[in-house]
Order: C-alpha cells, then structure tokens, then sequence
C-alpha cells in the first residue's frame, strides 16, 4: 500500500483490461492516427490553438455581416459618432488640458490609470485608442446569427490584435516609459535588455522565472509541519501536525486541483489556508498530486477518483476510525470531489461529514473566457498533441491562461521590466503559479469531452462504475465559494449548483480572482464577501438576485468557513490522532512536503 510509485504494480489489473480490438478495428485506428499526428504537427505550428475554430468563428462572422445592411449602417453611424467625440475631446484639450475624458477604460483596465495619461497628447492617444476598441467590439458583437461561441472567440482575437497596437505598449507614445528614460538618461532601456536577456535565457532553459528561488518549497512555502503517511502511483497523503492541544473530532480533507501543485493551499506561513485551519485545531489531511509523464497517458478521471480521492478517504478513516470527514476541494479538485460524493451518496456511503467546494464549477454551460479555447475543433487539436506526447504541457496551459490576462500577464509585464528596466518583485502565488504541472492524454481529454462539451455532470449523465453521479444524490451540508474576477470557473457558474443541490447550501462571494480570491487570510486589507444560506427546503433565486440581497461582510472568508466547520462538528474537543495508523499500513514515509510535489 505504501510502495513508491516505481514498486507499485500497474494501476491496470488484467481483469479489467479491454478485449483485443478485432483487425478492421486496428486498422480504423490507424487512419485516425495518420489525422492525429498531422494535427498534432500542425498544433505546434499553431501554438496549440485551432486554425480551423478561428477560421469557423471568421467565415460565421463575415458571412452575416455581409447580409445584415443595417449592422453595417450601424457601425458606420458609430464610427461618425465615435470620431466627433474624440474630435470635441481634442478641442476641449485645446483650451482646458485637464477636460474630462469622452471614454473610460473597462473595469479592471489599469493600461491608462496614471496621472500621465491624462493630459494630451497622451490623453489624446489613449482616447482614440479605447474609442476604436470599442468599435470593434461592435462590429464583433451582435452580428444578427451568428454562433455566440463564434462571436467571443472573434471578438477576443480582435481585442489581442488591437492590445498590440496600445499606445502603453510603445515606449514613444507612454509618458511612464518617456519620463523613466528622461530620469535615467536611457538606461532603462538598458536594464530593460538585460532582463529580456536574462528571461529568454530561463525560458530557452527551461527554467523557473526569475525571483522563484527565494520561494523553496518545504522551506519559504509548503512550510506547515506534516507527514506524508501514504503513496500510491497518484497521489502522496499529508497528514499535518496538531497545532493545539485538543483538536475537533472531524478532520479535514483538502483535494487540491491536479492542475496546480496542491501548495496554493499552504503558501508562506502567513496565508496558508492550512496553517490556518491547524491553528484553528483541526486535523487537517491534504492530497499531494504526481507529475504525471508520458507513461500515465492512459490514467482516465475514474482513475482520479480512486486512486485520488476515495483513497485519500480510506486513509483519513483509518487514522480517525469512527469519524466523518469534511471534505473540501479546491477547482478541478472541488469538481472531482462532488462527482466522487455524488456517487458515494448512490452507494448509501456516509464517511462525509460536509462538502466544500472552492471555485469548483459543477456546470459547464458557461465556464467563462476559459470556453473560448474548448470547442470541438479546439479540443481535436489538443486531443491530438496530448496523444502524440501522452499529456498536455504545462506550458500550454500558462500560455492560454496568459492569453486570457494578457494586458495584466503579458503586456504590463513587457512595459515595466522590458522599458522602463523594473523587475516585478515576486512573491509566493507568483512563485507557485510558475511551478505547473501536466495532464494526462485520457484524463484530460475525458474531462474536456465530459464535462465541458456535454455537461455530463450537470445533466446526471456522468456515469461512476454504472451508476449516475448525481449531484441531486448530496445531501451533506455544502459551502461553496465563489470569486468574483474569476476567469477560470466565474462566480455564477459555481453559483449553480444552488440549481443541482437539495441539501442545505452555504455560498460565499469573496473579493479577488480565482487564486487569490481563495487565499484571502485574515488581517489582508480590502477583503470582503458576501454571503447568504439557503436551507434544504428554501427558495433558490438567480445569481443576480443572491448578490443584491446576501450579507456583505468585511475581511476574510476563512473565519466564517471555520465558524460554518465548528457548527457542523461535534461540539467536543478530542486528543490529536497519531500520525498514520501503522497497524492499517498508513505508516509515515516522509515529511512535507514529500516527494510528488518536487516533480519537474
């Protein structure tokens, strides 16, 4: 049980190996390798990204646009109107250089904020700029028929193409860059090349980016005390050490997402969420997942939730026999966790004391940005690269998630270490965020086939060993939190779950983004949520309608999860359990952070 992955026999037992495929089947599969591997070339060519979903969303968009003369008329009268605002802009500048702006940024655009873009001619380019992005989005936007998925993935190609032609991005037309090279006589520009330099030299290396080396994992970060008591080809079990003398009867179960390393969870010491529960005196477990390489191609989702979660589970009940578990996990994690307590609740199986679920989405009809790159075209393609290579990279992954942040990610970046010669200081979520991870060819294809294209989850179609995993099934006491810039899983597609559950429902809206909306510890300033309990039997509402009327609070979710906790445990304080139950064969191998975690 508690072998090293490389002792550990093969994951696939023969009984429930495939029947051999008869010859006609073998040679179908041979035509459809020759598609794969063609698309798999022509992947890399493409940076991962679907030449055929582009062209789809383009001919969509051009064909209506060609037959629709009154959008055409419209753009065209909104272009006048666009132009004159600018032009009363530029007179009103003329005469009063602080006159107010014709246009504000979006929220969350932070390119123009400076003072300095506030007087022409600045203020003048970054008027003209936001104006013409607004036109484009009108004339990608509400073209009468076509695709809504065709109409965001033109509307974002147009939105990338126009942010490289911002004024903030040209060292000539951003007065920061201009005063910067003013003070310095120019040698920004020169430190600016050392660190390209230095950037493409760890890139081309594949090395971590630079500032990473002062956040060591086990040391800076993953730092809480803890044992690894269990190993399995998938996952290494941490089991931390009790912070108090007496500790709550049930202890917790952290599934992290095997996207990231599970240590977004147990940053530095002062916003480690497991820290914090230790100190709140829980017994608090955590999943550590594998890195998994060209050999674990074939690991499917099921395999996740075996090896994964229920054997997690197993190991939680051996060290505290006779106790329910509050289980919680945190985005893809959090999904896993309700399909694996969903088929648990079938099975009449009741070792869960509670069920939290942090930006964890449970319905995919609307996952946001993140839709932009899954359709069917897309998914062929990274099918296609993860079968050639038997995972998916993680730096394809940071790649389109830098695409879809990119004025914050890539071109800000540009601007302040590239021309004006300043290095963004790091701190531990920007060191964690740079430690990725890969997926497996059958898991990942699967859970983007499943659950992003057809929403198996939320329809109960989504099959656990023959029976459905209906979420409907749940009936433990469930907290969910959302957050509110969440790019990844937004906040009203986590929402939904109000709309698959019966069960009594704690959700949360808290300040931030998909990362740091979760690490949100206690004493941060400007922190805030919302929250609002739906009873078994209560009314479910929209999501609109929950954000009017929840309960606005100030500071940090974490106190009012370990206060919803302490409502749903047993109201006396136990002796902390040992570390592994050597009789159950969970006998401690290693300290945390273990061995997985360091994976490269």
């Amino acid at each position: 049980m508690n072998n090293p992955a490389s002792e550990m026999p093969p994951f696939r037992q023969a009984a429930y190996l495939p029947p051999v495929p008869r010859t006609e089947e073998l040679g179908s599969e041979a035509f459809r390798a020759i598609d794969r591997m063609r698309e798999a070339i022509a992947g890399q060519l493409s940076a991962g990204l679907s030449p055929a979903a582009f062209a789809l969303a383009l001919i969509d968009w051009s064909i209506h646009l060609a037959s629709a003369p009154g959008k055409r008329l419209e753009l065209i009268d909104k272009a006048n109107r666009k132009a004159v605002r600018l032009l009363c802009h530029l007179a009103a500048a003329a005469v009063d250089p602080d006159a107010p702006p014709c246009i504000e940024a979006l929220p969350g655009d932070y390119r123009f904020s400076d003072a300095r873009w506030k007087k022409p001619p600045f203020s003048i380019w970054a008027q003209a700029f936001l104006l013409q992005q607004q036109w484009w989005h009108n004339v990608t936007n509400e073209v009468p028929g076509v695709t809504p998925h065709h109409e965001d993935v033109l509307s974002f190609a147009a939105r990338q193409v126009l942010d490289v032609f911002s004024p903030s991005n040209m060292p000539l037309t951003n007065p920061e860059v201009l005063e910067r090279t003013m003070r310095s006589g120019g040698m920004n520009f020169l430190d600016g090349w050392r660190n390209w330099v230095e950037d493409a030299g760890r890139l081309a290396a594949g090395q971590p980016p630079v500032g990473t080396e002062d956040f060591v994992v086990g040391r800076g970060v993953a730092a809480t005390p803890g044992t690894v008591i269990y190993r399995n080809h998938l996952i290494e079990l941490i089991q931390y050490a009790p912070a108090t003398e007496g500790v709550a009867a049930e202890p917790v179960l952290l599934v992290p997402a095997w996207i990231m390393k599970y240590y977004i969870l147990d940053l530095s010491p002062h916003n480690s969420l497991v820290r914090h529960l230790v100190e709140k005196g829980h017994t608090v477990f955590c999943i550590s997942w594998r890195n998994p390489t060209a050999a674990d191609r074939d690991l499917t989702m099921d395999d996740y939730r075996r090896l994964g979660v229920m054997a997690a589970l197993d190991a939680v009940n051996a060290v505290v026999p006779g106790r329910k578990v509050h289980a919680a996990g945190y985005c893809l994690g959090g999904t896993l966790l309700a399909i694996a307590a969903a088929d648990m609740a079938h099975r009449g199986d009741d070792r869960l004391a509670s069920l939290t679920l942090l930006a964890a989405q449970t319905d995919f009809t609307e996952p946001g940005e993140l839709a932009l790159f899954i359709d069917h075209s897309q998914v062929h393609v990274l099918e296609s690269m993860m079968w050639n290579r038997g995972y998916l990279s993680a730096d394809q992954m940071a790649g389109a998630f830098q695409l879809l942040r990119s004025n914050d990610l890539v071109w800000s970046r540009i601007v302040h270490e590239h021309m004006m010669g300043e290095r963004t200081p790091m701190i531990d979520l920007m060191a964690w965020n740079a430690d990725s991870t890969r997926m497996p060819y059958r898991m990942h294809a699967e859970y983007l086939k499943r659950l992003y294209l057809g929403n198996e989850l939320a329809a109960g179609r989504f099959m656990v060993e023959g029976r459905p995993a209906a979420i409907q099934n749940i009936r433990v006491p469930m907290f969910v939190v959302g957050t509110e810039r969440d790019h990844v899983a937004p906040w009203r597609s986590v929402y939904k779950i109000h709309y698959l559950s019966n069960t009594d429902l704690t959700f949360v809206l808290t300040s931030g983004g998909h990362n740091a909306g979760i690490v949100s510890e206690p004493g941060r300033p400007r922190r805030r949520y919302r929250i609002a309990v739906r009873a078994a039997d209560g009314l479910c509402v929209g999501a609109d309608e929950w954000a009017e009327t929840a309960e606005a609070r100030p500071g940090s979710w974490w106190e009012a999860w370990t206060g919803w906790l302490a409502a749903h445990s047993a109201p006396e304080r136990v002796d902390a359990p040992a570390m592994g139950a050597r009789r159950k064969g969970y006998t401690p191998l290693a300290d945390a952070p273990g061995a997985y975690v360091l994976q490269r």
